[in-house]
C-alpha cells in the first residue's frame, strides 16, 4: 500500500522548494518535468511513499534538482517565470 509523503512548501521569488517529510528514506526517485513533479520512496518500516503533483505553473526542470536529509527530501523546482508568486502548489485549488 502506497501513502502520500507529508509535504511542505515555500514558494521563493527564482523557487518553489517542496520538502517531502520522510525519515531515514530509500530508493529514493524524484522526476521533475515542466509541468508535474513525481516522488516516490519508502521508508526504514518498508512504507512506501508516492506523491504525484501537478504543478501550478511551468517550471524550469533542467535547472531543478533535490536534495536528501535524513528527515526529509527537498525538491528545488525552479520557476519559469520568476517573482511571479504562487498562491498554491497544485493547479487543482483542492488542500
Amino acid at each position: 500500500p502506497r501513502q502520500p509523503a507529508k509535504t511542505l512548501w515555500y514558494d521563493r521569488p527564482r523557487y518553489v522548494y517542496l520538502e517531502f517529510c520522510v525519515e531515514d528514506s530509500s530508493d529514493v526517485k524524484v522526476v521533475i518535468e515542466d509541468q508535474r513533479l513525481v516522488f516516490s520512496c519508502k521508508n526504514a518500516d518498508g512504507v512506501q511513499f508516492y506523491n504525484e503533483i501537478n504543478l501550478y505553473a511551468r517550471v524550469n526542470s533542467k535547472d531543478s534538482q533535490d536534495k536528501r536529509s535524513d528527515r526529509s527530501i527537498t525538491c528545488f523546482v525552479r520557476k519559469w517565470k520568476e517573482k511571479e508568486a504562487w498562491p498554491r502548489i497544485t493547479k487543482e485549488n483542492i488542500k
